[in-house]
């Protein structure tokens, strides 16, 4: 099918609006691959984590141009749809032989256990007797996403002072380009909250931010779009990573990204990687350089630690990541999203009692009504001295605020992002403003193309 048979409009498809299309555009172009299979491939794969669009439908709707431009297809959804139907076509054979349903089970158990269940999913989830692949592949999805580790984050934007130490933190550990922000505090306003005026000397708190790193999406678009499997989900624990030594520049993520959280390594590293941070940082537990600033000519973005939550650095450093440690008011909360313990469930729970304990404020008072909320200690009764519970919550709710604003990022896109935001949502008509705290003053950059426009490649800009 040829891009003009798809019938596109002029309307944008991309949440960062047009001007982001078109920068995306310019980038694709001065790439090595068809840039309107990647402009194409971006907008169906977000109708697909809408639900416009299902995986098997996206599949074949690229198969043959994918393997034409990169001679390949290892999309995600490519394996599981052609085993769906591979094990269709096996149940359908050995019923013209009069094979009964246990004898079909057990041979199609000998191709492989994904094969197997994907086929007989397939042989009984439609009703008129064809194979539906899409189906099979999503019951399978869907039986995997009950059990295990999920790592995210919660981010109180309430609590976030600006200060840039989790982007500094972030750059210390894993070395990406200048620019290429892995973790980024944006400063807004969008006409109805407004920030201050730096020069007016505002308190840090006195601005409202996005803190936005990569969302590590449940179903994540960027990953739809991948011909190679360089950008993947970790089964173990739902990281998304990108394998430098898989990645073949192509960018497509980088459009498919609803986020804006990829960046193209447009040079060689500014620092030996190996010698900066060794194979222990670099590959994780699978032997897949996922980790640290990649080679030129690959993808990049956040990558949650992986060397961390693989005990590379230690065990007490599982379910940690470097934003996080840095980060003075305790904004960031990272763990595991499946465990109703872990630091940003517990913190979702009682968002008023967490940002207390954040703060460990000396008031006796204060003190006292923590251990009341946190049940710790028995709250007085009407007609004795001390707090009631009552009175407890009034407190810290009137010091703290409440558990009232919880979101996640473009939750229409239905991409199931695994980080969960508290405080104040930042409207359509949201703008980027100055900050409190520079990031030269710290050492770094707000705008990679900032970087890029200085550099030049053989005499010629970026």
């Amino acid at each position: 099918m040829s891009h003009d048979d798809r019938g596109g409009d002029d309307e944008a498809f991309h949440p960062l609006g047009p001007e982001a299309e078109e920068n995306y555009r310019e980038l694709l172009e001065d790439g090595d691959y068809d840039a309107d299979l990647g402009m194409e491939m971006a907008k169906d794969a977000m109708r697909v984590t809408k639900g416009e669009l299902s995986d098997e439908e996206f599949y074949d709707r690229y198969h043959e141009e994918v393997l034409e431009e990169f001679g390949e297809d290892d999309r995600p959804m490519a394996e599981e749809i052609e085993a769906a139907r591979e094990g269709g076509r096996l149940g359908e054979a050995l019923s013209k032989f009069g094979a009964d349903q246990e004898t079909r089970r057990e041979t199609m158990k000998k191709m492989g256990a994904g094969a197997g269940f994907l086929g007989l999913g397939a042989l009984t989830a439609a009703d008129d007797g064809n194979p539906d692949p899409s189906a099979a592949v999503q019951d399978h999805g869907e039986e995997e996403d009950d059990d295990g580790t999920q790592w995210g984050m919660t981010l109180d934007l309430e609590v976030c002072d600006g200060c840039l130490s989790c982007v500094v933190a972030c750059n210390a550990e894993h070395n990406w380009n200048l620019g290429a922000n892995w973790m980024y505090i944006i400063a807004y306003e969008d006409g109805i909250v407004e920030s201050p005026d730096p020069e007016e000397d505002p308190g840090t708190r006195d601005f409202n931010y996005l803190i936005r790193p990569c969302q590590h999406c449940t179903d994540a678009p960027c990953e739809k779009v991948c011909p190679t499997t360089a950008r993947h989900t970790r089964e173990k624990d739902g990281l998304v990573l990108t394998d430098y030594d898989v990645c073949i520049g192509c960018r497509y993520c980088q459009v498919a990204c609803p986020y804006g959280v990829n960046y193209f390594s447009w040079d060689e590293p500014e620092v030996d990687v190996e010698e900066e941070l060794g194979d222990e940082m670099m590959y994780d537990e699978r032997d897949r350089w996922v980790s640290g600033t990649g080679p030129q000519g690959v993808m990049e973005k956040c990558v949650f630690d992986p060397a961390r939550q693989d005990g590379n650095m230690g065990e007490e450093m599982v379910g940690t990541t470097a934003c996080e440690d840095a980060c003075p008011p305790g904004a960031i909360q990272f763990g595991d999203m499946n465990d109703p313990e872990s630091d940003p469930q517990s913190y979702l729970e009682n968002v008023t009692l967490a940002r207390a304990r954040e703060d460990d404020p000396d008031d006796e008072d204060l003190q006292e009504a923590m251990a009341i909320v946190a049940g710790e200690q028995d709250p007085a009764g009407e007609d004795e001295d001390g707090l009631t519970e009552e009175d407890a919550e009034r407190l810290l709710e009137g010091e703290y605020g409440d558990n009232s604003s919880q979101f996640r990022l473009l939750e229409e896109f239905n991409t199931n992002p695994n980080v969960m935001y508290i405080g104040n949502e930042p409207g359509p008509n949201a703008e980027q403003v100055e900050g409190p705290v520079a990031y030269d003053e710290v050492g770094m950059v707000d705008n990679r193309k900032n970087v890029l426009d200085e550099s030049t490649v053989d005499g010629g800009l970026y």
